[in-house]
């Protein structure tokens, strides 16, 4: 199986002129994106609550979530983002929904997300 990556642009909501570019690996099991606490607090990105999350080792920890603009294929959309450790750059399901896309498990590819309402 291969790994899928993504070249992101992310924006601060608030002040989108302070922006940052992520290399990010499409993570479809994790629910939100991550990225460095250290990379959002740069851009001014402020957390707006703590969540419970549960590893793939079983372990459970708590984060702090902000909200971010993710900016991919032409499209800008707003996503939680969480605040994590250094060098960790993962594009959740949420964030991959937001933007109308979806990851081929076979393929490893981006798809169109059928949108219902």
């Amino acid at each position: 199986m291969s790994i899928t990556y993504l070249n992101v642009k992310v924006k601060n909501p608030q002040n989108p002129v302070k922006t940052t570019k992520g290399h990010f690996l499409v993570d479809s099991g994790s629910v939100f994106s991550v990225m460095p606490a250290s990379v959002l607090k740069k851009m001014g990105i402020e957390p707006t609550d703590k969540q419970t999350f549960s590893l793939a080792n079983g372990e459970v920890i708590e984060k702090q979530v902000g909200n971010a603009l993710f900016g991919y294929s032409g499209k800008i959309r707003s996503s939680p983002v969480v605040f994590g450790e250094e060098g960790i750059y993962l594009l959740g399901a949420v964030t991959l929904e937001s933007l109308g896309v979806i990851l081929d498990p076979i393929n490893r590819e981006l798809r169109p997300l059928p949108m219902l309402m």
